[in-house]
């Protein structure tokens, strides 16, 4: 080893960005492997590089036998006294095995697994690398479609951007620049691979980061994120620091921020909300542009019931529902809207059936019948009659009540 091929790893380190120490690591694991694959050595082979003098030493363990067969993996119980007097035959010696020509054969397995390994070294160096920005953004330029997905180069790698994780209305032109969410990294063959997102909701968060200083300082907090990627954004904001306006800040000047944002996004709509820890406040800020809310909050079913007046109930509501459903994930909140008008009639037709329900109580009561008193009756008891068929009393009588005539059994009587 001369001084041309350290400088040759100097060059490297410089353009590859891969430490030193570690390229000399894979050096001399790669002339380890070169080494026992030439030579059939099934042992481990240690290799260590001297950069002060420029040199290499190479050492492995040999097994001790009678009869040797590979000089390179094997010795003589007599040579092995040598190296440990109370060696025997099984034992494993280490030695120096540091060959005075590797060989153009050797130098070549060699090089092969020395670029596999700097390779390798590489690979895992950049997998690290975008591993620690997952959920970042990153800038990249659209280079290709490829079965519906799109490949963007985000430095030094393309990254892809799955179907899924695509907004519908944005085109993608090729050479477009565009800035995407680091959603994922896998290891795969031909190295990693960095999955990426257009649609995902903190997409929103990482570029307000961008835009305005005091969101990145933490002077202005995002509190929570809505999106339907492509039509509209929700985000709410707020400040520990009373002088700061929020969502002044992320507006900007003449609505700079914002816009630089919105640009981004292609024109995708957001609103900017004013977080509160009053639910009934929040709710109602959510739900903006609609304005002059009524928020009624039933804590137990975490679910709010909110009367807008009829001019901005479509408002409330939104393009297919849209504006409530954006401000549900907002808030995290259940929410029921109704207009005034909408109430009124609820609560004029309650009102007509409760008075309708009295009315149907008063008519039943009216139409009861009273039950008859059990009173008394007396009657003289005949017990038999006379040949003009005349009842022969004898004179006593018997007090029949209606208990008495309920217990007799008419129907038997009469079969």
């Amino acid at each position: 080893m001369n001084a041309d091929f350290i400088e040759a790893l100097r060059q490297i380190e410089k353009e590859k960005e891969i430490p030193f120490a570690t390229l000399l690591k894979t050096l001399e694991v790669a002339l380890g492997k070169a080494y026992k694959k030439h030579y059939g050595i099934p042992g481990d082979v240690n290799v260590h590089i001297d950069t002060t003098k420029n040199s290499f030493k190479f050492s492995c363990e040999k097994l001790v036998v009678e009869d040797v067969s590979n000089e390179h993996a094997e010795m003589s119980l007599a040579t092995a006294k040598k190296f440990n007097a109370d060696a025997v035959i099984g034992d494993m010696i280490p030695v120096e095995v540091t060959p005075e020509n590797f060989g153009r054969i050797a130098a070549q397995t060699a090089r092969q697994v020395m670029m596999q390994e700097f390779r390798e070294t590489e690979r895992e160096k950049v997998y690290d690398e975008y591993n620690a920005k997952i959920g970042e953004v990153a800038t990249g330029v659209v280079q290709r479609h490829e079965n519906g997905n799109v490949y963007i180069n985000i430095g030094k790698l393309e990254a892809l951007l799955p179907v899924q994780e695509q907004v519908p209305s944005e085109p993608y032109r090729f050479n477009d620049r565009v800035k995407v969410y680091l959603l994922e990294v896998r290891r795969s063959s031909r190295g990693p691979q960095v999955i990426v997102s257009r649609s995902h909701p903190s997409l929103i968060r990482r570029l307000f980061e961008l835009e305005v200083p005091e969101i990145a300082d933490g002077t202005v907090l995002i509190k929570s994120v809505a999106r339907e990627a492509g039509a509209r954004s929700k985000i709410a904001v707020m400040s520990d620091d009373e002088k700061i306006d929020p969502v002044g800040a992320c507006v900007g000047h003449r609505g700079a921020r914002v816009q630089a944002v919105v640009s981004e996004l292609y024109d995708e709509k957001i609103d900017i909300v004013r977080w509160s820890s009053n639910i009934q406040q929040f709710v109602a800020e959510s739900l903006s542009p609609a304005k002059s809310v009524n928020v009624r909050v039933n804590e137990d079913k975490k679910s709010c019931f909110v009367l807008v007046p009829d001019n901005m109930l479509s408002l409330a509501i939104g393009k297919s529902g849209q504006n409530v459903r954006l401000a549900a994930r907002l808030t995290g909140w259940r929410i029921d809207i109704r207009s005034e008008s909408q109430e009124a009639k609820a609560a004029f037709a309650k009102a007509a059936e409760e008075i309708e329900q009295e009315e149907r109580e008063k008519e039943l009561a009216s139409t009861t019948v009273a039950p008859v008193p059990s009173a008394p009756v007396a009657v003289t008891v005949a017990d038999e009659t006379d040949d003009g068929g005349h009842a022969v009393a004898y004179g006593d009588e018997v007090t029949i009540t209606a208990d008495m005539l309920n217990e007799l059994d008419f129907d038997n009587d009469a079969e």
